[in-house]
């Protein structure tokens, strides 16, 4: 048995911390078939004080405190979850104080996307001539013989599991294993969002940026926000468009969209629900944005996301994790 773990906080991206649990689950139901004594995996969801954490698209996971778990600080692989709540991820000193454990003592490390900022925060720099420090890049370790870069594709953690998984199991348990997995399809919105997790955005517009996030389930007032960045709102207006690339406004109908995008093709929510629960208001006004920005509705884009006779995109039932709507 292999001990493989992703590391979560409030606000990590669903979708690819999902298809790192899925892609080792299918190995798990190939490896059944094989000789006896093939490699099985226990993957488990890790957060600081265990429970229930929200993802970005407010999708709930049941995690394990990494303080309690008995293989929490010692994985055969261990995954950073990025996200856009990494944040405030960056500032849990009990959390940054465990991964300084668990990369020492854990074979692989690999974060996903920003999920290489709390490597950072623990202590960890980036691979010699990884490139800016101002966006996300892979860092990572893997002690023993097998060679990092040859074996893991540091661009993408999926891919990085998958060679564990040939590495273990053969190419033929990995080839049906990556088959199950389709790679989750960032929305045209998701590059700008990720931008508030940049070096190059100031703090209290990121925290501003955060707070939209926070509140797009309701009512917003752009005032407040910049209130909370202690700046008039002409300033407020222009730093923003300065440095995220788009007004707080646009910011703010992009965090409703993503969410939307997100719950369209990872649930089955009726689309006035799903509006609602985006801060949008109602199925009418979220179809108005949708046309405005994709050109579709809001019908026609999970149409074209999950195709006639497939299935959604959803991760195996395990022990140790729990999905709540």
């Amino acid at each position: 048995m292999k001990h493989i773990g992703i590391a979560l906080f409030n606000g990590f991206a669903l979708p690819e911390a999902a298809s790192i649990v899925e892609v080792f689950q299918s190995a798990n139901t190939f490896a059944e078939r094989a000789p006896h004594g093939a490699t099985r995996y226990d993957v488990r969801l890790l957060s600081t004080a265990g429970g229930r954490i929200a993802s970005s698209s407010f999708v709930f996971v049941w995690t394990d405190s990494v303080e309690g778990h008995r293989q929490a600080d010692n994985f055969d692989a261990l995954f950073i979850a990025g996200g856009t709540g990494v944040h405030n991820a960056v500032r849990d000193e009990r959390l940054l104080k465990w991964l300084r454990h668990a990369y020492c003592r854990s074979e692989l490390v690999l974060p996903i996307a920003e999920g290489q900022f709390l490597l950072e925060a623990a202590g960890f720099l980036h691979l010699p001539g990884s490139g800016s420090r101002d966006e996300p890049t892979p860092c990572a370790r893997r002690r023993g013989s097998l060679d990092l870069e040859a074996a893991l594709d540091l661009s993408s953690p999926l891919q990085s599991a998958l060679s564990v998984i040939q590495d273990d199991l053969g190419a033929e348990i990995a080839r049906k294993a990556a088959v199950c997995v389709t790679p989750p399809a960032s929305t045209q919105f998701t590059a700008t969002l990720r931008r508030a997790a940049y070096r190059s955005v100031s703090e209290k517009i990121r925290d501003s940026a955060r707070w939209l996030e926070a509140n797009s389930g309701q009512p917003v007032a752009i005032d407040e926000a910049a209130q909370l960045a202690a700046m008039s709102e002409r300033n407020f207006l222009r730093r923003f468009k300065a440095e995220m690339g788009v007004t707080p406004s646009n910011y703010l109908a992009y965090v409703r969209l993503d969410m939307s995008c997100r719950l369209l093709v990872e649930t089955t929510l009726p689309v006035d629900k799903i509006a609602r629960h985006c801060g949008v208001g109602s199925g009418g006004q979220l179809a108005k944005l949708f046309r405005k920005h994709l050109a579709v509705t809001p019908t026609e884009y999970r149409a074209s996301k999950r195709p006639s006779g497939t299935s959604l995109h959803r991760v195996p039932p395990m022990r140790s994790i729990k999905f709540e709507a």
